[in-house]
């Protein structure tokens, strides 16, 4: 077949107006941003020989909506009963709005997890309570009092500082008679009423009183709120597998003072230095190394010329149903949308305006083609080999329906070739100017499993985003397998650069009732799928050094620069 085309114009936008940055930012900006920092005090107990290992899951609703949806969920601390959790949970606060917010305490075990108790309020109730540590009392199915739920609020500056530090300390005294201690450091923040919020900690080093902890890194805001001088408090423990740590001592410095480097802290255990006054210092802390660098985000990029190119594949197998079909998943009624319209419609709508040159290349897959009835795992919708682009998304909609009067729907489902055809187009532009995302649209189990996530592998050192989108009832477990949040994806010995893929289920955000419901279903759905791509995308740059930069246009047409890969 004809050589296929990517279009990567950038002489006809130099910049990123903020009207095309609206979908990546919400339309109306919200109040403020609030961080909240969590912790329970005495938790009820389901373990039977150790305590709860537990975790939060926070979830907000709107007034509109029925149910509450998850947004965020804390690490799990091991057995405690009083968790001081150190992940953050960032809202945007709007003051013209309810929003509800939902705290459930779980106990993760290994087959899932025991209910420990949850608290619902609002987030107005959060900002406007004059204190800073609002205590809400946790409820269980039949247990009124499952203990307490400790919220912290707090408004983020707009500092995008980040801090790396590296901690030593020398002199710690032994705690127990025979082994050396397994000291790690909890850091601190100190609040307006005198409290103090959790933000970091280290990993315990094994036996020593000399301990030299691994580099850390943390946000100003999360460290200070960009205080400078803000008191932050640093515990040191010793680490005990029951849960059980044992104060080494404390010290009090602020990132000033970290900053300067001129003297070494001195840990004190104030609760033993009661009991024997005469007794002295319980350690030295210092600093190792300490840097501060200036957080560049995905706005940045964007702003400054980075463009994102935007192509579709579609699932045409057979295990899809024929679009005469009203149960098929293609079904095509002049009443509602399918299940790959609305997906098409709800990403495609809001990434498209990232393409300065609005032009989509849209294939299917997995369908025999007339006339001679091949089977093709990548087909131009628009049935031009040598120029597969569409100007917009009604364009490529109304090529999927042609083609469905068209193909015969077979098989396998194979993601490998689409993949593929990407890494070649992606590989030629890796100067910071250029980012590609592929949809791929399906309904099934992948075909081609392992030929995937070699290609995954290999696209996950490019300036590549895959977003994969299950339509239907299928098992789609090979796919979060894909999506690797929890374990990074390998193949062969070898492991993914970064993660690449997001995949979601449809029918997680279709609704059957309303007359918004697929206008609510695509935006919910554009919403989750594209949340990680501007990590993906800073990632990927700050793994190269690539800082924003505005794009060059000399010797570039008008018409852009269109690499060639073949097509398969």
């Amino acid at each position: 077949m004809p050589p296929q085309k990517w279009s990567t114009n950038t002489a006809s936008t130099k910049y990123i107006t903020d009207e095309m940055l609206a979908p990546f930012v919400s339309s109306i900006l919200p109040t403020s941003q609030i961080e909240l920092t969590l912790s329970c005090r005495n938790l009820i107990n389901t373990d039977i020989l150790s305590k709860s290992d537990p975790y939060c899951v926070i979830s907000t609703k709107e007034p509109w909506q029925d149910q509450y949806y998850e947004i965020a969920r804390t690490e799990t601390i091991d057995d405690t009963l009083h968790p001081s959790w150190v992940k953050k949970v960032i809202l945007n606060y709007n003051f013209e709005t309810i929003q509800k917010i939902h705290f459930e305490v779980r106990d993760e075990d290994v087959q899932g997890y025991d209910f420990l108790g949850s608290f619902e309020t609002t987030l107005s109730d959060l900002v406007s309570y004059s204190g800073r540590q609002y205590i809400g009392k946790l409820k269980g199915m039949s247990i009124q009092n499952c203990g307490d739920i400790v919220i912290v609020s707090e408004e983020v500056s707009s500092c995008k500082q980040i801090v790396q530090i590296k901690f030593r300390a020398e002199q710690l005294p032994k705690l127990g008679w025979v082994y050396s201690n397994d000291p790690f450091l909890v850091i601190s923040r100190s609040n307006e009423d005198g409290s103090y919020s959790v933000v970091a900690k280290t990993e315990p080093v094994k036996g020593t009183q000399s301990p030299d902890w691994q580099a850390f890194t943390i946000r100003a805001t999360t460290l200070c709120n960009g205080d400078f001088e803000r008191t932050i408090k640093i515990d040191c423990y010793d680490h005990r597998s029951n849960g059980s740590h044992k104060l080494i001592g404390t010290c009090h410095t602020s990132l000033k003072s970290l900053l300067a480097q001129n003297e070494s802290m001195v840990f004190v255990n104030e609760e033993k230095r009661k009991a024997d006054p005469s007794r002295g210092s319980a350690g030295v802390l210092k600093v190792d190394k300490i840097d501060i660098t200036e957080e560049v985000t995905f706005l940045d990029y964007i702003r400054n010329g980075t463009q994102m190119h935007f192509a579709v594949a579609i699932d045409f197998t057979a295990s899809n149903g024929v679009h005469t079909d009203p149960n098929s998943l293609h079904f095509l009624s002049p009443n509602r949308l399918n299940c790959y319209e609305v997906a098409l419609r709800g990403i495609g709508e809001i990434i498209q305006h990232y393409d300065s040159s609005q032009l989509f290349p849209a294939f299917g897959f997995g369908a025999k083609l007339p006339p001679t009835g091949n089977v093709s795992h990548q087909f131009p919708l628009n049935g031009n080999p040598s120029h597969p682009y569409c100007s917009s998304i009604e364009e490529i909609l109304v090529h999927y329906r042609t083609q469905l009067n068209a193909v015969q729907l077979y098989g396998p489902t194979n993601f490998a070739p689409v993949i593929n055809n990407t890494i070649s187009i992606a590989t030629q532009f890796q100067d910071g100017r250029h980012y590609f995302v592929l949809l791929i649209i399906t309904d099934g189990i992948i075909s081609d499993m392992h030929q995937t996530k070699r290609a995954i592998i290999n696209a996950s050192a490019l300036p590549i985003s895959i977003i994969i989108v299950g339509v239907g009832n299928a098992e789609f477990d090979n796919m979060d397998e894909l999506d690797s949040d929890d374990v990074r994806l390998s193949a062969d010995g070898r492991y993914a650069e970064r993660d690449i893929v997001q995949f979601v289920p449809l029918n997680k955000f279709l609704s059957n009732s309303g007359p918004n419901q697929y206008i609510k279903s695509q935006a919910d759905l554009a919403k989750e799928v594209l949340a990680e791509i501007p990590e993906q995308l800073t990632s990927f740059m700050k793994s190269r050094g690539i800082k924003p930069q505005q794009p060059a246009t000399q010797n570039m047409s008008t018409d852009g620069v269109q690499p060639t890969a073949p097509m398969s």
